[in-house]
């Protein structure tokens, strides 16, 4: 736990600039890790290979406002033909940095007192009298911003270095859950405490990703939606119009710089000094922020739509019930028909279908799974993309899902055949209960996912000339997949006591199986043939 000094004059209060204080962890082209400030970031995207931040959200949310910066410095493509110009040729990121560096001081200060980054300086009264320990600050321990949650104790001193601080922030802005502030909205407005879902939060948000950071800024750059700036520095800052908290409101983006930079939570900061004189945070605020009105087409470039179950058509969503990897079909699919958009521009980099071996891209999908209020996990996946090859992944993708799904409906028959053999007397109450005790689709999932990412990754391997390079590896993984099924069931029938009943149960379950991967209605791909779909 880190030792902090209340700040008592003002002049004591700490200038801290993102701009130029190492604040984002980076891993280089050659292995090493490191701390960048945003202009040496720009300076140096293309030596450096990814973000390495505490959360896949918190990458994503940085990713978010390298985007916006980039807008509003006027370090974009003006078309979707420049912008394929732009990846061919990896054009260079460093004007980013440049703008960056003539900005005013006191727009990029976290602590200033009037604008401070990122943040709303009207929550100042409020912070005095309801702020809390920074836990309320990271989405992971802040639950729904009540008093406890995974073990994070919200009115806890904890205090947060600047840099944490800082990215934590733009986390919120993102991917905050919707809920009820810890504050009064006696002096802002009752709507102050009723905070709705961040942009991101409900919904799959997939980045392109390259070679190196500057390779995936340049793959997520678009043509832009309205002028370069402004950026939203701060919920105070001059010229920049915001609703007041005393009804609802909401607006649409004003440029993409606004879009991705927006300010989904009213937060503040109370800045301190550390044990050795660093800017640390030690108290937070956090209520409600900016509600955006986003057209589909404009806004959300990235989203792949899915259809939910009363046929109502949706960008994918993070599910509890079903991994993200059996979904990835979808983000093929896009690749292959979208007319517009992200997944277009991805599939006209056709140069680069035979000048480049192996897998150039990836299809990072991110999602945060929550229980209504409460932030569960983040979910995520990253699939191979070679261009020209989508049809392919597509395929091996979608046969691949098919084949796991099967397998997995398979042992659950098997856990059902053989609970009513071994457990007889059960009653209806009970049935579940024993049933899952056989059932090994709970250890067959999580083990299904490297042999599919393994896959993916072979088919771009057998490359764009390959006139068939997706059935052979499909057989290979159907017969790993049947391999681990059988394997996971025979260890749980396993722990039936032995008896005459039991070994019915048994056998029984494992003829169940066997019939059912080799018989005409499994998938080709089980019985070692090429399903012609």
């Amino acid at each position: 736990m880190h030792e902090t000094r209340p700040l008592e004059p003002a002049g004591q209060r700490p200038r801290w600039d993102p701009r130029f204080e190492p604040c984002i962890p980076t891993v280089s082209i050659r292995g090493g890790t490191a701390r960048n400030s945003l202009c040496e970031i720009f300076d140096q995207a293309d030596d450096l290979v990814a973000l390495d931040c505490a959360s896949p959200g918190e990458v994503v949310a940085v990713i978010e406002y390298l985007l916006a910066i980039c807008f509003a410095s006027g370090t974009f493509p003006s078309s979707d033909a420049e912008w394929l110009t732009w990846v061919l040729d990896r054009r260079s990121l460093a004007s980013a940095a440049a703008w960056l560096a003539k900005q005013s001081a006191d727009s990029w200060d976290l602590f200033h007192p009037t604008e401070p980054l990122a943040q709303n300086s009207q929550l100042a009264a409020d912070l005095r009298e309801s702020g809390t320990g920074t836990a309320q600050l990271i989405i992971e321990h802040a639950g729904d911003y009540n008093q406890h949650f995974d073990q994070h104790h919200l009115e806890r001193d904890n205090p947060l270095p600047a840099a944490d601080a800082f990215r934590a922030t733009l986390t919120q802005h993102v991917y905050s859950p919707y809920g009820r502030a810890r504050m009064s909205g006696k002096r802002l407005g009752p709507r102050v405490t009723n905070l709705t879902a961040g942009r991101l939060t409900g919904r799959i948000r997939v980045i392109a990703l390259g070679a190196t950071l500057a390779e995936t800024l340049r793959l997520n750059l678009y043509p832009p939606d309205g002028p370069g700036e402004p950026l939203n520095t701060s919920w105070t800052t001059p010229g920049f119009e915001r609703h007041t908290f005393r009804e609802k409101a909401s607006r649409v983006p004003r440029s993409s710089a606004d879009l991705h930079s927006s300010l989904g939570r009213s937060v503040l900061l109370r800045p301190a000094h550390g044990p050795r004189g660093e800017a640390m945070v030690d108290r937070v605020l956090i209520g409600a922020g900016e509600e955006l009105e986003l057209d589909p087409a404009r806004h959300l470039q990235d989203a792949v739509y899915s259809r939910t179950t009363n046929g109502m058509r949706k960008p994918l969503w993070p599910s509890p019930s079903r991994a993200l990897w059996q979904q990835a079909h979808a983000l093929y699919s896009a690749v292959m028909d979208d007319a517009t958009g992200m997944y277009a521009r991805l599939r006209s980099i056709l140069p680069l279908a035979r000048t480049i071996p192996g897998t150039p891209y990836h299809l990072w999908a991110v999602g945060l799974l929550t229980n209504q209020t409460l932030p569960v996990a983040w979910t995520q996946g990253s699939y191979p993309y070679a261009p020209g090859m989508a049809a392919h992944l597509y395929r091996a993708s979608r046969r691949g899902s098919v084949i796991a799904e099967y397998l997995a409906q398979v042992l659950k028959n098997a856990a059902t055949v053989a609970a009513g053999i071994a457990f007889p007397a059960m009653r209806v109450a009970d049935e579940s209960n024993q049933v899952s005790r056989l059932d090994a689709r709970y250890t067959f999932w999580p083990t299904a996912e490297d042999p599919f990412e393994r896959l993916l990754v072979e088919v771009v391997g057998r490359g764009f000339e390959d006139d068939d390079p997706v059935s052979a590896p499909l057989v290979a993984y159907a017969l790993e997949l049947t391999a681990t099924a059988r394997t996971q069931l025979l260890r749980l029938l396993d722990t039936l006591p032995s008896n005459d009943r039991n070994h019915r149960a048994r056998a029984r379950a494992i003829q169940l199986f066997e019939e059912a991967v080799s018989g005409k209605r499994a998938p080709a791909e089980l019985r070692e043939e090429t399903s012609l779909d």
